[in-house]
């Protein structure tokens, strides 16, 4: 992936500054849920190592008490069947996420606990039409790692948001993952220049491990 900060357009242009990381981060995990996780599924993909770096993610946020907040896809059978979302026309694959479905259900292999939060979206970005902005504010979070899938979709829709509604973003690499090389490298380089700090898991794990202490 081209870095923004030494490619000569971006850096002109002023691209790719580093966030500034606040003392009350808190994880979202967009849409590892059956749907996009297993393989078979229609809108699926292989997506164990995201799962397991995403895992490993949370667990290290644990001590600290790092709010931690799943999204999921669900439609109605009236909006699953019907003409009233109108991404499900463009992406029809997404119909098969009806509510009350395994393919909604998070995948479990990820450490859910009772104290997590869960959102339930019918678009792509885990902001929008929710409650997310609210939840994340009255937490007091002051910066957001964002993990999920897919890159070039739902990630890079929340990312966008999640800094237009005032959170600093940082994507854990390891811990996102799409359908195909070429759009996720695509989307981190884009998330990397303009929207957030595409960091390792090493990085991320340390962040929580050292910064997040006041958020007991």
């Amino acid at each position: 992936m081209i870095n923004p900060m030494i490619d000569p357009i971006y850096e002109r242009a002023g691209f790719g500054a580093p966030v500034r990381r606040g003392e009350r981060p808190a994880i979202v995990v967009v849409d590892l849920t059956n749907g996009f996780t297993d393989p078979a599924a229609p809108t699926g993909a292989n997506l164990s190592a995201v799962v397991a770096a995403t895992a490993e993610l949370i667990e290290a946020g644990r001590p600290a008490g790092v709010p931690v907040v799943f999204t999921t896809i669900a439609y109605t059978p009236a909006e699953a069947d019907g003409d009233a979302v109108a991404w499900l026309t463009k992406a029809p694959g997404m119909r098969a996420l009806r509510e009350g479905s395994s393919a909604v259900a998070i995948d479990d292999r990820l450490p859910v606990d009772p104290r997590d939060h869960l959102i339930t979206k019918k678009g792509a970005s885990a902001f929008f039409g929710t409650g997310l902005a609210a939840l994340l504010s009255g937490l007091r979070v002051d910066t957001v790692l964002i993990c999920g899938a897919t890159t070039s979709g739902c990630v890079r829709a929340t990312a966008v948001d999640a800094v237009q509604s005032g959170f600093p973003v940082l994507v854990p690499r390891q811990c996102v993952g799409d359908r195909a090389a070429g759009p996720h490298e695509a989307n981190l380089f884009d998330i990397q220049a303009k929207y957030g700090d595409v960091v390792e898991l090493a990085d991320a794990l340390d962040y929580l491990r050292v910064h997040a202490e006041v958020a007991r």
